[in-house]
């Protein structure tokens, strides 16, 4: 009896730990989507009042440990940020082409303001959307009227005709201006590319394909329109190296890449697919290394009929090649499905566990970020309780660059007027990406080995030279290891360490 009991007890202790190290990862991308299109509060606020806006939902982000903010800055070939290229975004201040009175750029206000937070900023662009309706006039200095022969309307809306190589080149343009200007960690795209199809209209772009593409893809029209993206595709992407070669590009396709109906290599579902209707070929993209992280949109729920949630990140999970893979979650329908074992309680746990138990599925990013914000269902408390208790690095994008940074140095301890500061050196300015870019600070028990594989351990993810201690009695005594962080989030290895009592 005693010995049953003993054994059970173990294995409760080793599921505990199991469990603890699975809800934990030192590494995981945690993202949240900011979309700014038909958005009220950012026209709506004055500048002073949306600042503080953003300030409220950045730090509120950073709570939860969250440590990217994927923020739309061009949703309608217009800008949430001062360009020469494009107008103002008629979603910032109500008429296109019309600045913010009082002034601001706020693109660059949220690079410095995710920056001051630890949080990664990435620039979310539409490639080809001009506007949703027939009644959206366009500002006088947008590029549709000097051009007009780029563009195509669909349905109610207005685009870029994707085939049309002055329009990959004007996009071109666009991303070159902004990873130029602002210090942005990525470019990010999501699932509109040729837009969502239209019941009972073809897309209006015969002109161009018998122009470009009829002598090459005769008969062929899907596929010339998949290589009209793909050329998008790669040409970001060269370009984007060209220019910062340390600036990312990431996708967040729609949720299924090709039914297996129409394909072999297709899921079990029966929905959309990126494939054949939005000729978005997104597995070529990944395997050629076109884009540097992969955030497929699974919204669906564990058991949908069309669209199975467990099936799909399986999926996707299988035909990773190696690259980053994470997974745009849906907050509301996440927290409104019941689980399907325990109908009290709602899908969040099981969908973390098994993004989680998956070897190429590396984290999450959260749509849209303005749910978490209002912690719809409890989501907010459950990911700081459960799922993002202590920090996480963003998985290191080896791929890029692969070489840990030069160590900390000359560590010391002093008293200052905030109070007991903890304080380091690096060697290398911080514009060579590969140099430290910020630092991870751990604390431990002064005796026994310092674990850096463990997250509960990290009291500090900070781009400041320095840490502000809970200075208490002075009666116990810790050691503090400092780490550094290039621009690919590869970490030095061992890290200086300095004993305080606090």
């Amino acid at each position: 009896m005693q010995r049953k009991l003993l054994l059970i007890i173990l294995l409760v202790i080793s599921q505990t730990i199991c469990s603890i190290a699975q809800v934990t990862p030192k590494r995981e991308f945690r993202g949240v989507w900011m979309h700014t299109i038909a958005q009220s509060q950012y026209k709506d606020l004055p500048t002073a009042k949306l600042k503080q806006y953003l300030i409220e939902a950045l730090d509120y982000f950073k709570a939860c440990n969250m440590n990217a903010v994927i923020f739309q800055v061009r949703p309608q070939a217009d800008a949430f940020y001062e360009s020469s290229l494009e107008p103002w975004s008629r979603y910032l201040t109500g008429v296109q082409g019309q600045a913010p009175e009082p002034y601001f750029d706020p693109m660059a206000f949220m690079i410095e303001e995710c920056h001051k937070r630890g949080l990664e900023f990435h620039a979310w662009l539409n490639p080809y959307r001009v506007s949703s309706s027939e009644s959206q006039e366009l500002a006088n200095s947008h590029i549709y009227h000097q051009h007009p022969e780029w563009f195509v309307k669909y349905g109610k809306q207005l685009y870029f005709d994707p085939g049309i190589p002055e329009s990959r080149r004007f996009i071109r343009r666009v991303v070159r201006d902004i990873v130029s200007r602002y210090d942005v960690d990525a470019i990010h795209m999501d699932d509109y590319f040729y837009p969502y199809p239209v019941a009972g209209l073809n897309f209006p772009d015969g002109e161009s394909f018998a122009q470009y593409g009829g002598k090459y893809y005769p008969d062929r029209i899907g596929d010339w329109r998949r290589n009209n993206v793909n050329l998008l595709i790669e040409e970001l992407k060269t370009t984007i190296l060209l220019t910062k070669p340390w600036v990312r590009f990431g996708i967040s396709p729609f949720g299924i890449y090709r039914n297996k109906k129409n394909s072999t290599n297709g899921s079990e579902t029966n929905g959309l697919q990126n494939y054949d209707d939005l000729y978005a070929d997104i597995k070529l993209w990944v395997k050629n290394q076109w884009i540097d992280y992969n955030i497929p949109q699974i919204y669906w729920e564990i058991g949908h009929k069309a669209a199975d949630y467990e099936t799909l990140i399986k999926w996707w999970d299988k035909n990773n090649y190696g690259g980053h893979l994470y997974i745009g979650q849906d907050v509301v329908r996440t927290m409104k499905a019941p689980d399907l074992k325990y109908s009290s309680r709602n899908q969040l746990t099981r969908k973390m566990e098994l993004e989680r138990s998956l070897p190429n599925v590396h984290g999450n990013c959260w749509w849209p970020g303005y749910e978490v914000w209002k912690n719809t269902g409890g989501v907010a408390d459950s990911l700081f309780d459960h799922y993002q208790k202590y920090p996480a690095l963003i998985p290191a994008y080896t791929h890029m660059h692969d070489k840990a940074p030069k160590e900390v140095r000359k560590m010391k301890t002093k008293w200052t007027e905030k109070g007991y500061m903890l304080s380091w050196q690096t060697k290398g300015k911080r514009s060579n990406p590969e140099n430290a870019q910020y630092f991870v600070v751990y604390r431990f028990p002064a005796k026994g080995k310092a674990d850096l594989s463990d997250p509960s351990k990290i009291v500090a993810i900070t781009r400041d030279p320095y840490y502000l201690m809970p200075y208490k009695k002075g009666e116990r005594k810790y050691k503090y290891v400092v780490t550094a962080v290039d621009r690919f989030h590869n970490e030095s290895t061992k890290g200086k360490s300095k004993k305080v009592k606090l």
